[in-house]
């Protein structure tokens, strides 16, 4: 019993975003546990899920150490390991671009292998949470001056273009998401509306020059720019297809769960659905745990998003609340993607339900996040105790005495 109080006694900062991360890990084992029986009989395997159970499991406890150890960090150092950080993400996304695989046909640079581990790490994610930082640690140096949009290009937009130039070719979809989060974190922290309007228009303009040159030239881009078409068509078109066969296998799971679900394990759209345990984890939940399963799910990121903002808001920096918020706001964000796509509000994207799908390196870069928001409320909570005690001088005299 001592043991657990003095374990828990090193947790520091907000207690709320500590039993949301934990919950959302423990309810993560139900469902990836069920949709790993389909996979242990797929490629030759032999049916024993222990194996991806236990795969999961040790990415979980990485993800905690990762949460420990990071938001034990004072939270002013991640301004100095930002600027270390952009050129390390930007030499991992070359290389990652360089050694990419192609998958049946389809360009797919995300994922780098680790020397001597044999682990595959996708680099975008990691290059998604350093970028986050770096723009609030620039926001934050020019919070008090008038900044020109010429000023701002090298600084500021270089490291942008260049970090999402590199992911755009193998993944439209994190590429646009880190976009709308670059472009919410920059008018939170007050730089010019004006010069918004260039950006969202170069960026659009970029968006389709790269279209028309892969259209132009397909074999430097095999099929990627297909792929995002087809699944948009999909998506807007009424009529079934190919492209539509993951939806509406995740729509009959989700009709099939009603109000209570199947109960755990006992999913049957998971032996049909190609991504069950990561991208359509969410139609496995509601089949299984029914309309309360996902509601509940829902309601744990909203009050995830809710606790962002709260510290977000008694931050006592501007640093600190601009990275809580470029950090924490794209892991509910692309919960709620996740979500839509699988009551088919949103086209296929491929995003994974953060804390809850299968996949080491999700897991570890939202720990990652987690873990400098902790360390933003850990200095928040420093703040507090200092000011009550400069407010109680009294007691102070008498802890001498």
């Amino acid at each position: 019993m001592s043991t657990s109080k003095n374990i828990f006694a090193t947790l520091k900062g907000d207690r709320s975003i500590w039993a949301i991360t934990a919950f959302l890990a423990l309810f993560s084992f139900l469902p990836v546990f069920s949709a790993s029986s389909n996979l242990a009989y797929l490629y030759g395997g032999n049916g024993d899920t222990f194996p991806y159970l236990l795969r999961h499991f040790m990415h979980l406890v990485l993800g905690f150490a990762i949460i420990y150890g990071v938001h034990k960090v004072p939270s002013h150092y991640f301004k100095g390991l930002s600027i270390i950080g952009i050129p390390i993400v930007i030499i991992l996304l070359i290389i990652t671009m360089a050694q990419g695989t192609v998958i049946d046909g389809s360009n797919a640079s995300r994922w780098i292998k680790v020397p001597f581990v044999g682990i595959t790490f996708q680099t975008s994610t990691l290059a998604s949470v350093v970028l986050m930082i770096y723009i609030a640690r620039y926001l934050s140096r020019i919070k008090d001056k008038t900044i020109t949009f010429k000023e701002s290009i090298l600084p500021l937009w270089v490291p942008v273009a260049l970090i999402l130039g590199m992911i755009l070719p193998a993944n439209f979809s994190t590429t646009a998401i880190m976009f709308v989060m670059v472009l919410t974190l920059v008018f939170l922290g007050g730089y010019p509306i004006k010069y918004l309007s260039i950006i969202v228009a170069t960026g659009l303009l970029a968006l389709t020059l790269f279209v028309l040159a892969a259209k132009a030239f397909p074999g430097v881009f095999p099929n990627r720019v297909d792929t995002w078409i087809s699944r948009i068509d999909s998506f807007s078109d009424d009529e079934d297809s190919e492209g539509d066969y993951q939806i509406e296998k995740a729509k009959i799971a989700i009709a099939t769960g009603g109000l209570v679900g199947m109960g755990p394990g006992k999913s049957i759209q998971k032996n049909f659905l190609p991504q069950s345990s990561s991208d359509f984890i969410y139609a496995i939940i509601v089949e299984e745990f029914g309309l309360i399963g996902g509601l509940t799910l829902l309601v744990m990121y909203l009050l995830l998003l809710f606790r962002i903002l709260v510290i977000a808001n008694k931050a006592p920096t501007v640093f600190g609340k601009l990275a809580v918020i470029g950090v924490g706001i794209p892991i509910v964000f692309q919960a709620l993607i996740n979500m839509a796509v699988a009551v088919e509000l949103f086209p296929v994207t491929g995003q994974t339900l953060p804390l809850v799908s299968s996949g080491g390196t999700s897991i570890w870069m939202t720990c990652l996040a987690i873990g400098i928001i902790l360390s933003v409320s850990v200095k928040r909570d420093e703040v507090r105790v200092k000011e009550e005690e400069e407010m109680n001088p009294l007691d102070i005299l008498s802890e001498a005495i």
